[in-house]
């Protein structure tokens, strides 16, 4: 249980109860990035701000021993930096948001995939009987990416290294599904794992599908070499424009991380599936950290997103598979879509954990 959901410490919102570590920015203090490594972080690794950096407008950071995480409620409860303790320094494991784009859940250090993960191919969502148009904001023509990261979440509870996060979209209007629903997103900071758990209740009068899901981006070099992925997969999606049209097979060879190997010069944007309890985990030889992601069996997929020559992977852990919805309705076995009944709630956890290994090289 994190702290925020604890009987103790926990801190119900208020204007006067806001600690000074877990403050929402009035402007006057931006993050700062850069500046040169040293005092115990590897050299050529990325700095972050240090812990006394003020919060940004709309930015409420929390802090542990290990982790620093920027979180944006305003912004579709999308994070804006995600930073870890490498000897006395704070260092960029996440892609930080630039201060322009802090309006931008495009340009975000992760955001929450709800209720549904990656693509619906033409925004078409059949279900039921019954055909729906979704808006169809994805480059490609398809929905993409959940109905919930350019809506304004609450914050339910917080303390200085955790905080509760809710929305309900009964209270919103144009929202990009057809049923109502409420979510939760609870991020915990403990020492060096960051905590996240997803929920989304079904609020209307009808089952619908559901997924869950989140979308970090990381920073593909710490120091001067590229991380090495290790990703325990024994089955992946033959895609066609980014989407499954049957059930998981093979692993496609660009894809292939079971022996671990440096991420490539491809692209990759593929899924898998048949995960072990440590989905991923990845290591930056030069800087001595190694990353683990585990989740509830609930995340059984997880998407690997390497695109051609920029600075950053991502690793999303997601319960079904792209396109997910229009297989399940086709019988499809395996795609991870859950139908949730009028009233209750489709909830899984997932950890991120940092630890150092031998001495950067």
């Amino acid at each position: 249980m994190s702290a925020a959901e604890g009987a103790g410490g926990a801190t119900r919102v208020a204007e006067d109860t806001v600690p000074e570590t877990a403050v929402v920015g009035e402007g006057n203090g931006a993050r700062e990035n850069g500046g040169a490594a040293g005092n115990g972080a590897p050299e050529g690794a990325v700095i972050g701000a240090n812990a006394a950096s003020a919060a940004r407008p709309g930015e409420l950071v929390l802090v542990s021993e290990g982790w620093r995480l920027g979180v944006l409620p305003g912004l579709g409860g999308c994070w804006s930096f995600g930073q870890i303790r490498v000897g006395d320094q704070w260092v960029d494991l996440l892609r930080p948001t630039p201060d322009a784009s802090l309006g931008n859940p495009e340009d975000a250090a992760s955001f929450p995939l709800l209720p549904w993960s990656n693509r619906i191919r033409d925004g078409v969502l059949e279900w039921d009987g019954r055909t729906h148009q979704l808006v169809r904001n994805g480059a490609d023509g398809t929905a993409i990416h959940g109905a919930v990261r350019q809506l304004p979440w609450q914050v339910a509870l917080r303390d200085t290294c955790s905080v509760v996060l809710q929305l309900s979209t009964c209270d919103v209007v144009g929202v990009n599904w057809p049923w109502e629903f409420s979510a939760r997103q609870v991020i915990s900071l403990v020492g060096s794992t960051l905590e996240v758990r997803l929920s989304v209740t079904n609020e209307d009068s009808v089952a619908f599908p559901v997924g869950l899901g989140h979308h970090p981006y990381f920073q593909r070099v710490l120091g001067s070499e590229d991380a090495v992925l290790h990703v325990d997969a024994s089955a992946g999606y033959a895609l066609e424009a980014g989407m499954a049209s049957a059930a998981a097979g093979e692993v496609p060879a660009r894809a292939d991380y079971r022996a671990p190997r440096p991420l490539g010069a491809d692209f990759v944007d593929d899924v898998l599936t048949g995960l072990g309890p440590t989905a991923a985990r990845w290591q930056y030889p030069d800087v001595g950290v190694e990353v683990s992601l585990a989740a509830d069996p609930e995340f059984s997929h997880l998407v690997v997103y390497e695109p051609v020559g920029r600075d950053h992977f991502a690793v999303e852990p997601v319960t079904h598979v792209n396109d997910g919805i229009a297989l399940h309705a086709r019988g499809v076995e395996g795609t991870g879509v859950r139908v949730l009944p009028p009233g209750e709630t489709y909830a899984a956890t997932f950890t991120l954990t940092f630890r150092p290994t031998s001495s950067s090289r």
